[in-house]
């Protein structure tokens, strides 16, 4: 095999791997990286065409790379709704994600939910659906331990959009805490690849804690 054959194939490969990504902008990075490969291994063989498509594929998926970079921080990309901790939409999430939401949080399923899968209900546990349009990108669980602390129980992305910020809307931006009262939020302890030191929390033991009153702004009433 000649190395002109072997960046082709190389080129071929890192193309179908893209499209296996969940990840939207992964996807389009990584297939943008093999269009590349593949005009420069068209061009040197002389299959015209063949650049000339790859050349627009290189195009389109830079228009949308910049528009997923664009929208990663626009507050307006993503809504909370508030919904009962029992509510059926609700436990259908968590048990179509059930999976990842057990190995990112360890002790949910056994100290959060029902043997059915629905989140038990409880006077200080609340809970919040993250939507982006109409489609749900997550769910975050919270609940109020007193002295201002919201602990969080869980705090689910789905793979689709962790390549963007729908943390930093929930936590630093949208004022879901701090126009409830509380002061601070702490993280479940034992949670597997943490992200929220990119948050502005800070280590307290085997949890993070983010400080309210650190003059962030964010959308809701003082």
């Amino acid at each position: 095999m000649s190395w002109i054959d072997a960046v082709g194939w190389a080129g071929s490969a890192l193309l179908v791997f893209s499209l296996l990504q969940a990840r939207v902008l992964r996807l389009r990075v990584l297939n943008t990286i093999a269009c590349l490969v593949l005009v420069f291994f068209n061009a040197v063989i002389e299959v015209w065409p063949m650049v000339a498509m790859n050349i627009v594929l290189v195009i389109i998926n830079v228009y949308f790379i910049v528009k997923l970079l664009r929208e990663q921080h626009d507050d307006a990309v993503f809504q909370v709704i508030e919904v009962e901790e029992d509510d059926g939409y609700l436990s259908h999430f968590v048990r179509t994600h059930r999976e990842e939401i057990g190995h990112f949080f360890p002790r949910f399923f056994d100290a959060v939910t029902t043997p059915d899968g629905a989140i038990d209900a409880r006077e200080d546990r609340t809970a919040y659906l993250i939507a982006s349009g109409d489609e749900t990108v997550g769910a975050v669980v919270a609940r109020d331990v007193g002295e201002g602390v919201a602990q969080i129980e869980l705090d689910y992305v789905t793979p689709r959009y962790r390549d963007f910020t729908p943390g930093e809307f929930v936590y630093r931006k949208s004022g879901l805490f701090r126009d409830r009262g509380f002061t601070s939020v702490r993280t479940p302890p034992g949670m597997v690849a943490p992200y929220y030191e990119k948050l502005g929390f800070v280590p307290e033991g085997s949890t993070w804690r983010l400080d309210l009153n650190s003059g962030v702004p964010h959308s809701g009433p003082d």
